[in-house]
């Protein structure tokens, strides 16, 4: 995933199409000058509808399509001929996308599944022909309804990925590494902090060509709730995710402390992140013995499933995923 091609957040303005106007026509033919009303109806503006593609993964597309049109309804016609709808805009967009309002923030709608469409601006209602409005005492009404106008609105599209296990660590934790040796993902992979500038999505293969789908977050560092180094950019993406794996590297000075500050900061984002299910890997414990390894152990929480693995030497990879699996599943 391209640093330069990761697109989570844009700023759109959408104008779906008015409605058209009802007809007030009435009937005429040889004999008979002095028909009924026989106006229709006019065709609804255009929508614009959000649908989910699992095949995307950014909101590039959208980066520079900055004003949304619809088209407008048709008006109605004669012989109770209803006017064309006008053209629907269809907008695809990555699973786990959320739309606000750019002015209240409040959520609007949210894509979540493969080929789900949602009407994000509605169109205009078309209005009625003259024969709606006859009565016993009113046989040839004059008049129509106009079609409803549409709406202008600008939306904030908003990215928070989808996956089964979120990465959580500091900068150089061995997220990124570790993501390259359990899925074909590439991330980039350096020995200095924020490497990971943008979430890097991995399918891990399991078992019995089961699978599931693993997302490196860029690292996070105290004060990250309150906007310190990457901020809260990349922290909405740990939302999605159905399990967190922590992971504190070996050679930390203090991993139990660690591991709190990293509660800490998903604490003070959004509280709800805590009731998700935890686990804990010990990162690059190829550099410690046996005997350290030991000592180590008794310092880690004890409410929380851990392991120590390398993903240089692919140390304890294997009962890694099988953690993994057997929270995922329980």
């Amino acid at each position: 995933m391209a640093s330069n091609n990761f697109i989570d957040y844009v700023k759109i303005c959408c104008r779906s199409g008015r409605g058209g106007a009802g007809s007030h026509h009435f009937f005429r033919a040889k004999g008979l000058p002095n028909g009924g009303p026989d106006g229709g109806d006019g065709g609804r503006g255009g929508h614009i509808i959000l649908e989910g593609d699992s095949q995307l993964w950014t909101l590039l597309h959208l980066q520079y399509q900055k004003h949304i049109i619809a088209g407008h309804g048709q008006g109605g016609g004669e012989n109770l001929r209803t006017g064309a709808q006008g053209e629907d805009v269809i907008l695809h967009v990555p699973l786990g996308t959320i739309a606000r309002d750019a002015e209240a923030g409040e959520k609007k709608v949210e894509i979540t599944e493969h080929g789900q469409r949602i009407i994000l601006t509605p169109g205009g209602r078309g209005g009625l022909g003259n024969d709606h409005f006859k009565s016993a005492t009113n046989q040839a009404p004059q008049y129509a309804q106009p079609g409803e106008p549409g709406i202008e609105e600008w939306v904030v599209l908003e990215l928070k990925l989808l996956a089964d296990v979120g990465l959580v660590g500091f900068p150089n934790a061995g997220k990124s590494t570790l993501l390259s040796v359990v899925s074909a993902a590439k991330p980039k992979i350096a020995d200095y902090a924020f490497t990971t500038l943008v979430p890097n999505l991995g399918v891990v293969a399991y078992r019995d060509y089961k699978s599931f789908v693993m997302a490196d977050i860029p690292g996070i560092i105290e004060g990250a709730a309150e906007g310190r180094g990457l901020g809260t950019r990349f922290l909405k993406h740990i939302e999605r995710n159905s399990i967190l794996l922590f992971m504190i590297a070996a050679d930390s000075d203090d991993i139990a402390a660690e591991y709190q500050v990293l509660i800490s900061e998903l604490e003070q984002f959004n509280p709800e992140l805590l009731e998700k299910r935890r686990l804990l890997a010990i990162t690059k414990s190829d550099l410690i013995d046996d005997e350290l390894e030991a000592e180590m152990r008794e310092t880690l929480p004890q409410d929380v499933p851990s392991v120590f693995i390398s993903s240089l030497t692919n140390k304890n990879i294997q009962p890694l995923k099988d953690m993994i699996w057997k929270a995922l599943h329980e």
